[in-house]
């Protein structure tokens, strides 16, 4: 994977966490991600990508639906998605919203 002019260039490591939290855990869901396959992809391609659900986000869902929600495979559940962004920030990761 090619990286813009000046990055990564002092031989450090780019670590990317993607979050999602309220509404945006449809993205990790497996049984309604429509982006399954690329994000599969993803992690075949990118070392170190981790994605992960806000497990209160999750349980939230899970009582409004009445169903358990399954993680698209390579996903993981924290227990606060507004609480690991700011982790991340705190351990002087950029913060990119989308």
């Amino acid at each position: 994977m090619e990286m813009p002019d000046g990055v990564g260039e002092s031989n450090e490591q780019i670590r990317i966490e993607v979050v999602a939290n309220g509404s945006g855990i449809t993205i990790f869901r497996a049984d309604k991600s429509p982006f399954q396959s690329p994000l599969a992809e993803v992690l075949r391609t990118v070392p170190g990508i981790v994605f992960s659900m806000c497990n209160s986000s999750r349980q939230i869902a899970e009582q409004k639906e009445g169903t358990a929600i399954p993680l698209i495979p390579g996903a993981r559940l924290v227990p606060f998605g507004i609480r690991r962004v700011i982790e991340l920030q705190e351990a002087r990761w950029s913060y990119i919203h989308g």
